[in-house]
């Protein structure tokens, strides 16, 4: 008997705790056999059978309700999560929308919770009344992109609608929270069923899943929202305040790089997941390619090495953009990454969630497009890797001869391996911070600090199987692919192959870049 730990998305023999593991088989204690008749030695027999399957029956109960408690233990806190980093706006922050990239902070938790919704309707739950929660507001206003589900209030529009508000939000969310640990509660199966009943409870177990990870999702944007809502006031104490702060690493922990580069042998990779617990469908199928060796920046491109990108005219050559880069230089007036400001004194400075600071030159450089993150590369005498050359460069264990589900190896990301959301740093850690976090071929922070922008674009791998239409399946266009995560990314949404995507120009995420050379 199998069960699914949530917390480390990983099967399992479960170890159930409590007095019952200790029930010995029930024991049949025949009557002399002088007095025990064919007909008796049957009806006996069945009655040990029919204890024996009692018995299955209760344990497995047990290990099934364990699998569904640890599905709702795990819901429970990624939507705590969520209102732990809406907990300190104002009503007036909450419901602004800074920018068509973004969304308000008030939207983004009422849509994360119209999702659960529908996955509940897809799976035919009978919802109670809302007159409480969400009568009082039009649904359609939650839909982000998805056809299947009607109407769409544009991106840019969600600013200009301020609904549901606050209080409604957050109602809805108190309802439907109940809702989700009600079906679950009811619906989940108590012992073995049918194989087609066994398969629906894992399709709905994917889609609760999907549900937590794509609110995880929004976690993550809302994070870029506020940087780049809060920003725009030049009041250093006006700012997002976070609940909680811890401080980066010490300078006695970082170790100092002196490699650049690192090579990564070529040959035959194969790329995607190849593990069983949860991924996104656009991980799938692991499949190979052939990458010609190459070299691999050992960390992400710095702040001081882009100033120097900078000083050397980098944002008024053309010969270092491609066209449509250059012609957003020159209408948007770029000279510098997202956020950077230059006092008189020619100093870097910016505002983040750490207040008005001075550039660090050590930090990774972040909120750079793809295009100036490709520019830099060609001004370097470089190039962006691609995704298949990044993985195998995260991956690849020479000594173990398979992949891992992370650069260290395969057990899940502490604060001593990675910054993600879950370090609490707000920013970028400075380069060579995690060195217990390299991969095997020395390469550092590949996951956590700043998404890292790659030379691929983004499509569909072959064999491809959508798991839930329009999620992944719909955004192969005019899109490259970023890996790694960075600082504001919860843990359990990142591994090795996990797959982002935005367009060239996009600057307010937080991502940066490392670079690659051919060997000739």
């Amino acid at each position: 008997m199998e069960t699914r730990d949530l917390r480390s998305h990983k099967w399992v023999i479960p170890s159930l705790r409590g007095p019952w593991v200790q029930i010995p088989p029930p024991a049949l204690t025949p009557p002399p056999q002088s007095y025990v008749c064919a007909d008796k030695l049957e009806e006996c027999k069945r009655g040990t059978a029919y204890k024996y399957q009692n018995l299955f029956s209760f344990v497995s109960k047990l290990l099934y309700q364990e699998s569904a408690d640890q599905l709702l233990s795990e819901f429970t806190q990624v939507r705590k999560r969520t209102m732990q980093l809406f907990k300190p706006l104002r009503i007036e922050d909450a419901v602004m929308q800074s920018d068509s990239f973004g969304s308000p902070a008030n939207w983004h938790i009422a849509h994360v919770t119209w999702f659960f919704q529908k996955i509940l309707e897809k799976h035919g739950a009978t919802l109670e009344s809302e007159s409480s929660s969400s009568s009082g507001f039009n649904l359609k206003y939650l839909n982000s992109y998805y056809q299947q589900f009607g109407k769409i209030l544009p991106k840019q529009e969600r600013g200009k609608f301020p609904r549901p508000t606050v209080k409604q939000t957050l109602d809805y969310r108190s309802f439907i929270d109940k809702e989700v640990n009600k079906f679950l509660k009811e619906s989940w199966p108590t012992t073995t069923t049918s194989e087609n009943a066994n398969a629906m409870t894992q399709q709905l177990e994917y889609d609760i899943i999907l549900g937590m990870q794509h609110e995880m999702q929004h976690q993550e944007l809302m994070v870029y929202d506020f940087q780049h809502f809060f920003e725009r006031f030049p009041d250093p104490s006006d700012n997002y305040e976070p609940l909680i702060i811890n401080e980066p690493p010490k300078e006695s922990q970082i170790q100092r790089i002196s490699s650049k580069m690192v090579e990564i042998p070529g040959g035959i990779f194969e790329v995607g997941y190849n593990g069983n617990a949860f991924c996104y469908d656009n991980e799938l199928p692991e499949h190979k390619v052939y990458l010609q060796r190459f070299k691999m920046d050992v960390a992400p491109v710095t702040n001081g090495e882009y100033m120097k990108f900078i000083e050397g005219g980098g944002y008024d050559d053309y010969r270092y953009w491609l066209a449509d880069g250059w012609e957003l230089v020159k209408e948007q007036q770029w000279n510098a990454p997202l956020y950077w400001v230059q006092e008189e004194d020619n100093v870097w400075k910016k505002k983040d969630f750490r207040g008005l600071r001075r550039i660090d030159p050590d930090e990774p450089v972040v909120n750079v497009s793809y295009y100036e993150a490709d520019a830099y590369a060609r001004w370097a005498g470089k190039r962006l890797p691609t995704e298949s050359e990044w993985e195998k460069a995260a991956s690849w264990n020479d000594e173990l001869q398979r992949k891992t589900l992370y650069p260290w190896g395969d057990h899940e990301p502490t604060p001593k391996l990675a910054n993600l959301l879950e370090s609490y740093l707000w920013a970028p850690s400075k380069v060579g911070a995690y060195p217990e976090g390299k991969s095997y071929y020395g390469c550092h922070q590949m996951i956590g600090d700043v998404w890292e922008w790659t030379s691929s674009e983004y499509v569909l791998y072959p064999g491809f199987r959508s798991k839930f239409s329009e999620y992944t399946d719909k955004w192969t266009i005019n899109q490259k692919v970023l890996r790694g995560g960075c600082f504001a990314t919860p843990i359990a949404q990142i591994r090795n192959t996990y797959r982002n995507y935005f367009k060239p120009h996009e600057r307010i995420l937080f991502a940066g870049f490392r670079c690659a050379r051919d060997i000739i």
